[in-house]
């Protein structure tokens, strides 16, 4: 491994992208990642053992990158802590310092490297329709790469597989009612051309930073965590949000808020998805545990398959 190790940093420097260089722009560019509220120094401590021999690489397809910034979005410890001590992050289009042949060239480097010793992050859904010409990636050997091309490649590599957000787990807005992309989420995809790299879905729209850092920690440090029928970390996706909401005793008592505004009463009514939502928003909230939707609003059901078409209208006013 050391041997491999030493082959990539040369390759990194011949390319013009080392990690160090990665680190420095990164730390100087984004608010953080964080994972306060699930690990202790002890798991930490643990995970940077992993560090060097288990890459991750993030690519985007059909997305807003709001996944992205939902988890940059965490602010203690900082991207410093968590590159350097969680996560070998070594590949992410947003926020790195590469770009162009470059980039596309130390992405491969990277995954040819450490064949099925990387975990490959998907954000965004993949669109089959035409070639896969709807979502066009870059260029590696003077060839054209689509979001196809790519999962294809690096799927079929990676030791592991997360599919951040619903677009990449179940194809959300992107395969939503109308579209002509042919959208689709990465095991669907991985069935399509009979891949059988296992995968993690992280769904939410967009996730809670906690649960993709979480995620990838539980696979660096213990392998595959448990996962529901939809594919989703039980320690994440567990428990229903209606049993769990500050407003399920008003439900039992029948007392229903007419209107968004009303600071009592269940939000059935009113469209609220969460009877049929399973994630621990209500306990982990966002923000730094400042709030959660079902707070201000109500629950989208957006961490559940066939999100947004299912689960519209997202509010009817009574």
């Amino acid at each position: 491994m050391k041997d491999k190790l030493m082959v990539l940093d040369e390759q990194q420097k011949q390319t013009g992208v080392s990690r160090r260089a990665f680190l420095k722009t990164i730390t100087g560019t984004a608010a953080g990642i964080g994972i306060s509220q699930v690990f202790n120094p002890v798991l930490i401590s643990a995970m940077e053992k992993a560090l060097e021999t288990h890459p991750v690489l993030w690519i985007q397809g059909q997305s807003c990158t709001g996944c992205s910034v939902s988890l940059l979005n965490s602010v203690d410890p900082s991207i410093a802590d968590i590159l350097l001590k969680v996560i070998s992050l070594q590949f992410h289009p947003t926020i790195m310092a590469a770009e162009g042949g470059v980039a596309m060239e130390n992405l491969f480097k990277i995954a040819e490297a450490y064949n099925g010793k990387f975990s490959l992050v998907v954000e965004g859904a993949i669109p089959v329709a035409a070639d896969g010409k709807f979502c066009i990636v870059g260029e590696f050997n003077h060839q054209e790469m689509t979001m196809v091309d790519l999962v294809k490649d690096l799927g079929k590599k990676a030791g592991s597989v997360l599919a951040v957000g619903a677009c990449a787990a179940y194809g959300g807005i992107p395969a939503a009612e109308g579209n002509v992309t042919g959208a689709t989420g990465v095991m669907d995809f991985f069935k399509l051309y009979g891949i059988q790299t296992p995968v993690v879905n992280i769904p939410g729209c967009p996730p809670h930073p906690d649960w993709i850092v979480g995620s990838i920690a539980h696979l660096l440090t213990k392998g595959l965590p448990e996962l529901d029928d939809d594919g989703r970390p039980v320690i994440f996706y567990g428990n229903n949000i209606h049993d769990n909401c500050p407003h399920v005793e008003e439900y039992d008592a029948g007392e229903m808020a007419m209107t968004l505004s009303d600071a009592k009463g269940c939000r059935m009514d009113l469209g609220c998805k969460g009877p049929d939502t399973y994630a621990d928003c209500y306990k982990r909230k966002w923000n730094s545990g400042m709030n959660w939707c079902v707070d201000n609003a109500v629950c989208i059901g957006c961490v559940e398959p066939g999100f947004p078409d299912a689960s519209s209208p997202f509010y009817e006013p009574a």
